[in-house]
């Protein structure tokens, strides 16, 4: 049975460097959950202001992170978990991304819906990293109303 727990953003960050296949720790969050299966920690969501700014007013969430070790129905537990934890903190709306070439079946099946194609490839104009941070190919963005 899996078990909704609040988790710090550092024991977040580590989990998602250790398990995560192409995405970093992040900087800082709204809030951050973890999911236990007999007594181990199989998953974690960082849950973040949008890092669009056109997305950013206020009332919107991202989950910027979603980790899990691979176990069965964490990924739509932590998805639905973060949705219901925004709508009770009076946020509207909660947005993630995805790559293209991922399913998105987690998300589904916590009733979140695709938009479509998100953003381009790579960060672009003069704050871009000199590395990419993540693989450079185009997203899908996911987002359920609250």
């Amino acid at each position: 049975m899996l078990k909704l727990i609040p988790v710090s953003l550092k024991t977040a960050n580590a989990f998602v460097a250790e398990h995560h296949r192409h995405h970093k720790s992040v900087t800082g969050h709204k809030f951050s959950l973890g999911c236990m299966r007999e007594g181990q920690l199989v998953g974690v969501a960082i849950v973040g202001r949008p890092v669009s700014r056109y997305l950013d007013d206020g009332l919107t969430l991202e989950v910027n992170r979603l980790c899990s070790t691979g176990e069965k129905n964490v990924c739509s537990f932590l998805y639905g978990a973060a949705a219901r934890a925004g709508k009770a903190l009076g946020y509207q709306r909660i947005v993630t991304y995805t790559l293209d070439t991922e399913p998105g079946t987690s998300l589904r099946a916590a009733g979140w819906e695709c938009m479509g194609l998100a953003g381009g490839k790579r960060w672009t104009g003069t704050r871009r990293p000199a590395v990419d941070l993540y693989p450079a190919q185009m997203k899908l963005r996911y987002e359920k109303e609250l």
